[in-house]
């Protein structure tokens, strides 16, 4: 067992001999546990063909483990109150859990039990794939859903990011038990976790119960999987798509930079400037001022690979093609006009505050530093985050802009009219 110093961090790390690494926050306010453990097996580590597999692979996890029926694990968790659940996205798998101090020995055993030996019954598998088509099938029905597919799509071509997590109906009805199975065997290995655990127990405490749980867990011989990705073409288009729907999506899309790279607190700024909440830009200037927008929004994700950065609205059908224009006019501004003091304060001020109130439950303390961990960010980008939001300046903004938000691809969601008024 490694234990590193972090004497000036709240969180308490340690790198267990078999590679796992446990973070401990330590708060007694509330007789509560959280914890997440994270696994690197979300949506990037799945082959092409097989889209899909990450998130049905999480629907059947809590479905039977060794010598446990689903209902035996379910009366488990219920019988004290707790909360356990799986889930996958596209850079990692999490398992969440919550209990009261009692009972956190008992449900992180569980928790152990399913990641390490699940039994993927053949009935739970069939069943979750019906309900994962179902979902597909639903997404299809939701315009927001089909315009963010089409840009998803256009935007990362062969990378993985360009794929669903749900993945396609073709993809799903092929995934069998034995692909859950090889997929669990290559991912599901102790050099792939972290577990981060928020609550009312002390670090040692905690790291004794994940050794006795964890401890025996031994990694295979062969390395880790590492991801080889293809290149992510840069090549904007245009992706328009007739839906009989009473308004129109209109979504532009640009390659930003990952987590990683410069460039990213700059943009995760300017998003929150033009497109977080009431007050910002694209709500006032397109909706309150215009009257163009039923919804305006930006959405720009931490990734660890390249992410896109998207504004979109939805219109009324005759507006479209104005609609366009003022989303475009609206991030060219970015690259041209620095923004004023008091809009550079203000954007700052609601990211960091919002920041701040995302860090105060112990579920919500496990999972931020946890997802940093399997990010490869490590737990100091808590502190490092607030650093680069504060070190933006205007011309900063105005640069990565120039940088990132030129050419757009255009993604189109509407009536067939609508489609064919707008002037590409």
């Amino acid at each position: 067992m490694q234990t590193i110093d972090n004497s000036n961090s709240p969180i308490h790390r340690t790198i267990l001999a078999n590679g796992i690494v446990v973070l401990v926050a330590e708060n007694q306010a509330a007789d509560i546990i959280a914890g997440r453990i994270f696994v690197r097996a979300g949506s990037c580590y799945e082959n092409r063909e097989q889209a899909g597999l990450a998130h049905l692979l999480s629907a059947v996890m809590t479905k039977g483990c060794d010598g446990l029926s689903s209902l035996e694990i379910a009366e488990k968790v219920e019988s004290v109150g707790a909360s356990l659940s799986t889930d996958a996205g596209t850079d990692y798998f999490l398992l969440s859990l919550k209990t009261v101090t009692a009972d956190f020995a008992e449900i992180l055993t569980l928790s152990g039990l399913l990641l390490r030996s699940p039994t993927f019954p053949e009935t739970q598998v069939e069943l979750e794939k019906r309900l994962a088509i179902q979902d597909i099938r639903s997404q299809k029905e939701q315009p927001f859903s089909v315009a963010f597919e089409q840009m998803r799509q256009a935007m990362y071509q062969e990378h993985p990011y360009s794929m669903s997590v749900l993945g396609t109906e073709k993809t799903v009805s092929s995934i069998t038990r034995a692909d859950l199975v090889q997929f669990h065997q290559t991912h599901f290995r102790p050099d792939n976790v972290v577990i981060s655990i928020a609550g009312r127990i002390t670090p040692s405490a905690a790291l004794d119960l994940v050794a006795e749980v964890f401890g025996d867990w031994i990694s295979p011989a062969e390395p880790r999987h590492i991801l080889d990705l293809p290149a992510i073409p840069v090549k904007p288009q245009s992706c328009l798509k007739p839906l009989n729907t009473q308004q129109s999506i209109v979504m532009l899309g640009y390659m930003g930079p990952s987590v990683s790279a410069p460039g990213y607190a700059a943009l995760k700024l300017l998003s929150t400037y033009l497109g977080n909440g009431l007050s910002s830009r694209l709500f006032v200037e397109l909706r309150e001022k215009r009257g163009l927008a039923y919804e305006a929004s930006a959405i720009y994700s931490t990734r660890l690979f390249p992410a896109s950065f998207v504004v979109y609205m939805g219109t009324a059908p005759e507006n479209t093609s104005i609609a366009i224009q003022g989303l475009r006019q609206e991030v060219e501004r970015l690259c041209t006009t620095e923004l004023s003091a008091e809009e550079l304060q203000t954007a700052k001020n609601k990211i960091l505050g919002q920041y701040a109130l995302g860090k105060q439950t112990n579920g919500q303390i496990a999972q931020i530093y946890g997802w940093y961990e399997i990010l490869g960010l490590g737990i100091e980008f808590d502190q490092e985050f607030t650093e680069l939001i504060n070190k933006v300046t205007a011309k900063l903004a105005m640069t990565a802009a120039h940088l990132y938000l030129q050419e757009p691809y255009l993604s189109l969601v509407g009536q067939e009219e609508a489609i064919q008024s707008v002037n590409i």
